[in-house]
């Protein structure tokens, strides 16, 4: 898989190159956050379908057009960052740890040492098979230091899976 850099942030480790994940992440997260948008959209404009067919009188016409429109407006600005936010997500392997990171606004890199991975997980679900990703889910010895990354490539997924689950086996062995 061709290392698709990922943009440096203040708080990356120094001469650290990330791998960024996939961009059919971006496909994944604008279906679901569209048709989760669909459902709050259509829930929000009952009120206003309800008024205009006059079997809902109670309620005020100017409530029943703002709060589709403002769900609406919500709606299409997370559906707007998707594609920037999946370009912030990346991963990069170091000898002891493996450092995640991710955030527009709000960076965030976590170190998780392969010493605390008690067992790597790759999961895919109906969309992600469809679009050929995985999760790869990383459980230590502590629930705060677990982590998730999303959108890798499924073959990307099954090497990462063998290589930290080798690399964990091996620093808990003390080798």
């Amino acid at each position: 898989m061709p290392v698709v850099p990922v943009h440096a942030s203040a708080i990356d480790p120094e001469g650290l190159a990330f791998r960024g994940v996939s961009g059919r992440l971006a496909t994944l997260r604008l279906i679901e956050r569209g048709l989760g948008g669909l459902v709050l959209f259509v829930i929000s404009a009952l009120p206003l379908v309800l008024g205009l067919a006059g079997a809902w009188d109670g309620y005020p016409a100017w409530l029943a057009w703002a709060l589709p429109a403002a769900v609406l407006a919500v709606v299409l600005w997370v559906l707007a960052l998707v594609p920037r936010q999946v370009r912030a997500i990346g991963y990069a392997e170091r000898n002891d740890d493996l450092l995640l990171r991710h955030g527009i606004l709000f960076h965030r890199v976590m170190v998780v040492p392969y010493g605390r991975m008690q067992y790597v997980d790759v999961t895919m679900g109906p969309l992600e098979r469809a679009l050929g990703l995985s999760s790869v889910h990383l459980h230590t010895a502590s629930p705060g230091t677990n982590a998730v990354l999303f959108g890798v490539p499924a073959t990307e997924a099954a090497r990462l899976r063998e290589q930290l689950s080798a690399r964990g086996e091996a620093k808990l062995a003390g080798l």
